[in-house]
């Protein structure tokens, strides 16, 4: 039998829904997911919108201030949500708590970044915003309609990719401490567009991952608390999918 206890995205590690919750007074359900990622949605977009303003404000004043005003909420962000992603992936019952302040950390690093890309390439921040929502309802649609069954093979196709593309990321971060840059990664040549649409179509799929498990999740009898926990995967896939689509848009914005 297959085993679905396993998935590309680190959140929904074996063991986590491979458990009885029978004893559970109440359980999971995905209505309650969806309104928790709702939540966190909002939460993260209420953060972006902070350091998105900083950005912008600080522009207005000295063209040349829009980084230096953000750069401080990036490392809290970033650093924060690493931390936050190690709590809530290590102890799932406190991800009512732990899940909402990712979302904000998230939020605070999104909305810098954006701003930045927003400066260099004016509208592409929308642009990539719907790009991210349509490919999440396709992507829904697609998995609610069965026309694509997580299938064990597909489950191991979209682990061993997205393990690939980690690694990458990975040989990239520590090449940076030398002083080398891996070009596809970060330049404008078909190559590296390319590269760019296949990592975003990785990422999609990753999301049909996330509606399985949370599917079944909530069909095994998970505590309430696996809302949050549910939640909180789904956004860590989803913010990953709109920083790629980011990217993408901006590499052939650059060619411009």
């Amino acid at each position: 039998m297959m085993n679905l206890t396993k998935t590309s995205n680190p959140v929904f590690k074996e063991g986590v829904f491979s458990k009885g919750y029978s004893s559970a007074s109440e359980v999971m359900t995905i209505n309650g997911t969806i309104n928790k990622t709702a939540l966190m949605l909002l939460l993260v977009i209420a953060a972006a919108l902070f350091t998105w303003n900083k950005f912008f404000n600080a522009i207005a004043i000295d063209p040349n201030a829009g980084f230096s005003a953000v750069i401080p909420w990036l490392i809290v962000g970033g650093i924060g949500g690493f931390i936050t992603v190690l709590v809530t992936v290590f102890r799932p019952q406190h991800s009512g708590v732990s899940a909402p302040v990712y979302a904000v950390f998230q939020g605070l690093l999104l909305g810098g970044l954006s701003a930045i890309f927003e400066s260099m390439y004016s509208g592409i921040v929308m642009r990539a915003v719907a790009l991210t929502l349509a490919v999440f309802a396709t992507m829904l649609f697609l998995y609610r309609s069965g026309i694509i069954k997580v299938t064990r093979k597909f489950m191991m196709g979209v682990f061993a990719a997205t393990a690939g593309i980690a690694m990458i990321y990975l040989i990239s971060f520590i090449a940076g401490f030398f002083g080398a840059e891996l070009s596809f990664l970060h330049g404008n040549s078909n190559f590296s567009i390319g590269f760019s649409l296949v990592i975003v179509a990785i990422a999609a799929l990753n999301l049909v991952l996330d509606f399985s498990f949370i599917e079944r999740a909530a069909k095994s009898g998970a505590p309430k608390y696996m809302e949050w926990y549910g939640a909180f995967g789904l956004m860590v896939t989803l913010i990953w999918l709109y920083l790629e689509i980011l990217r993408l848009l901006s590499k052939l914005a650059s060619r411009n």
